[in-house]
């Protein structure tokens, strides 16, 4: 419903303006309001409090004034339903969420981690709930020993505000990173591509194996071992592409105060630069063992 007052200026009775209320000697003008009927045209206006324009308002109609201008700045006043009260806990928990957030991304930019998120879960000692709000920023400092943040921390948190208090914490953080994850079946040798992988999110706190964050990681690498389907690809079960496949034709070099000889040789296994394998001399049939140096190339031991 549209509301008017006597001087005719337009204003909305819900949004009616008591901040900037007349002072006590102002004449208040009398209120009028004008109902629009649905359905039909007719326009209707009457008078709030029932009387001529430019009289002063009753003692009773001045109170009802003011009780809606009281009314509405204290619901001005009120705060926002999404904000919650401050509180020694939430504060805490706060507090303890910006420690690790800011000693995780100094991590992530460390290690080159991409796409970390992370929560944590800690522990508040019973009387926590009955400690008064700080109206000051809480200080906080790591007192444990733990030398990671993917470790359970010890923290010492202090109200600096007036008499103050402190109370000790133990929070665990959980960091989650994508990680490199096999596809499908990865045989044991077999070279890496990205058709093989995907990126699944773990927690990284639970992979004492480690782990790769990265597709380009991997990529190019081969299996060191038979890897199932969905398994977290860690270091130890990748190598370098191997540079000498069992059964493939090589060649054996061998020096010997400065006179080098060559001839063909079959690998009996499979190796990667440095590694010793057995090969077979193709030209005698003897059986020796010959450490890989490149491609397709080794040279005896002995």
């Amino acid at each position: 419903m549209k509301h008017e007052w006597a001087d005719n200026r337009p204003r909305l009775w819900s949004g009616m303006d008591c901040r900037n209320r007349a002072a006590p000697n102002t004449v208040i003008k009398s209120l009028f309001y004008t109902g629009i009927s649905e359905g039909r045209d007719a326009r209707t206006t009457r008078s709030l409090p029932h009387g001529r324009g430019g009289r002063r308002p009753g003692g009773k109609v001045a109170s009802a004034l003011l009780a809606l201008c009281l009314v509405h700045s204290a619901a001005q006043a009120q705060p926002d339903d999404g904000a919650a009260p401050a509180n020694a806990p939430r504060q805490i928990e706060q507090a303890i969420e910006q420690f690790l957030r800011e000693g995780l991304q100094r991590e992530a930019a460390r290690r080159g981690w991409q796409g970390m998120t992370f929560n944590h879960a800690s522990s508040l000692p019973g009387n926590t709930a009955q400690l008064p709000a700080c109206s000051l920023p809480l200080q906080l400092r790591a007192s444990g020993e733990a030398v990671s943040l993917l470790e359970r921390q010890r923290l010492e948190i202090r109200c600096p505000a007036g008499d103050g208090w402190s109370v000790s914490v133990t929070s665990q953080a959980n960091v989650f990173l994508p990680a490199v994850h096999a596809l499908g079946i990865i045989e044991r040798g077999q070279l890496i591509t990205r058709d093989d992988l995907r990126l699944q999110r773990i927690n990284i706190g639970k992979t004492p194996r480690g782990y790769f964050n990265r597709l380009d990681e991997v990529v190019g690498k081969a299996a060191k071992r038979r890897i199932r389907a969905g398994q977290t690809l860690t270091p130890a079960l990748l190598a370098l592409p191997l540079a000498v496949k069992r059964g493939q034709p090589v060649k054996i070099v061998a020096s010997h105060e400065g006179i080098e000889a060559s001839t063909a040789g079959e690998a009996l296994g499979d190796g990667q630069p440095g590694e010793v394998i057995r090969v077979r001399n193709v030209r005698s049939g003897k059986v020796i063992d010959a450490k890989v140096l490149a491609d397709g190339v080794v040279t005896s031991t002995f």
